[in-house]
């Protein structure tokens, strides 16, 4: 299980990546949107990671710390990528509100949440060449690996690896959704941008669950 130290140094690294493949995602979103998603999180990043030590000071409630996040992504990033991250950790925040500490199975019940967060706002689903391409899969996994008894690590790792998996999957789709659906086949071949965000996401809260040896 983890608590408020885990969850901001997740934070921090979650940031901190996203940050050093502004340009990447750019790129990404270059081909099939606006090209500027890669901005736009790095811009919501920097905020965050401006915020972290209030953060710290303010909360010991893990939902509390999802729900500001979750209100600063809405208010600071644009297009469409606001509401949607922001709803995933406000939805993520509302499960997880009143616990100052999360078992593996609580986070995978909070990833879900915010999941199906996102397909309602964006009356998305998988197969759409979205954010969900990665993040249903990933669920996915970590509850599986929640049932069969899961550390954290464990349970991160699997859902780090559907989702990179789901990534790839984008690639092979055409879009439905968004900017990206009025391209029609010419999207096929492209990777999600916002798939690749919810990968680096996962990625990073498993790397800093085994810097810390979190279980």
């Amino acid at each position: 299980m983890f608590g408020k130290e885990y969850m901001l140094a997740a934070l921090e690294t979650i940031c901190r990546d996203i940050i050093e493949h502004e340009e990447e995602l750019n790129r990404l979103d270059n081909a099939i949107g606006d090209g500027d998603h890669g901005t736009n999180m790095a811009r919501f990043s920097r905020i965050v990671l401006q915020e972290l030590p209030k953060l710290a000071a303010d909360n010991e409630q893990l939902g509390e710390i999802f729900h500001q996040v979750g209100m600063r992504c809405i208010n600071e990033i644009g297009g469409s990528a606001g509401p949607l991250f922001g709803t995933f950790f406000l939805r993520a925040g509302m499960a997880s509100m009143g616990k100052t500490v999360l078992t593996p199975a609580d986070w995978a019940m909070a990833f879900d949440a915010g999941t199906m967060g996102v397909s309602l706002l964006g009356k998305s689903s998988e197969g759409d060449k979205t954010m969900l391409d990665a993040m249903f899969p990933a669920g996915r996994a970590m509850q599986e690996a929640v049932g069969k008894g899961g550390s954290l690590q464990e349970v991160l790792a699997a859902g780090a690896e559907a989702a990179e998996n789901g990534v790839l999957y984008t690639k092979t789709i055409q879009a439905n959704k968004g900017r990206a659906s009025y391209l029609g086949s010419r999207s096929i071949g492209h990777q999600d941008p916002g798939a690749t965000t919810i990968m680096l996401l996962l990625q990073a809260m498993h790397k800093v669950a085994v810097e810390r040896d979190v279980d």
